[in-house]
């Protein structure tokens, strides 16, 4: 991934905070007549690897598996995103060389996929990750509250691929290359309509933290 240094994340933290919150992943492989790609809900967790352990389950009957075993994988996870226009930047009043462009942070993993059939292995990725997307609600949905049979019968029809992650890259893109005026136009845009996640993000690293 092309990172500009202004546009540099590397701490781990961050970029796991990013991954368990938008954990809608895209795998990409090659195949045997090019890239393939398959989105799906991933499961981050740490275990002895350096940068953690990524898990999921496709449909059996998607072919992607079939070629994925021992290959190196690349994952896309997409967080915070926006178009920026030109007219909230002070600047274009100034001289009007300004262009739109888009706000995004990203994070990439690599790492090499192992496919696991194994009908225990799958209910523990499937427990933990409904576990996961269910946290918050008053009433969280349970595996265990479906029938145990009709759940068996369900995970036959998945396949599992786990990667032990090998590399993080992330790239925080949120107006850090504008001027000071330019940061607070975009922010106070966002905080204006109600996305105060990407206001938020422009704010922190913009330094602009607690600025009015």
């Amino acid at each position: 991934m092309y990172i500009p240094e202004s546009f540099n994340e590397e701490r781990k933290e961050v970029l796991h905070e990013l991954i368990r919150n938008n954990p809608f992943g895209m795998i990409i492989s090659n195949g045997d007549r090019g890239p393939v790609a398959t989105s799906v809900p991933i499961l981050l967790s740490q275990n002895e690897s350096k940068f953690g352990l990524l898990q999921c389950h496709i449909a059996r009957a998607n072919p992607h598996w079939k070629n994925i075993d021992g290959q190196d994988v690349l994952v896309i996870f997409q967080g915070e995103n926006a178009y920026i226009s030109p007219n909230w930047y002070p600047t274009k009043e100034e001289n009007g060389m300004v262009v739109p462009t888009w706000n995004y942070a990203m994070v990439q993993a690599r790492g090499v996929a192992r496919v696991v059939d194994d009908a225990g292995w799958l209910k523990e990725q499937i427990t933990a990750l409904t576990n996961q997307a269910e946290r918050g609600f008053s009433r969280p949905w349970k595996v265990s509250d479906a029938p145990a049979d009709y759940i068996d019968g369900q995970i036959k029809g998945i396949i599992g691929i786990e990667i032990k992650v090998d590399s993080l890259e992330g790239k925080w893109k949120v107006s850090q290359n504008r001027s000071v005026k330019d940061r607070h136009g975009v922010a106070n845009h966002f905080d204006s309509v109600g996305n105060t996640e990407m206001a938020a993000l422009v704010r922190e690293y913009g330094g602009l933290k607690g600025e009015i």
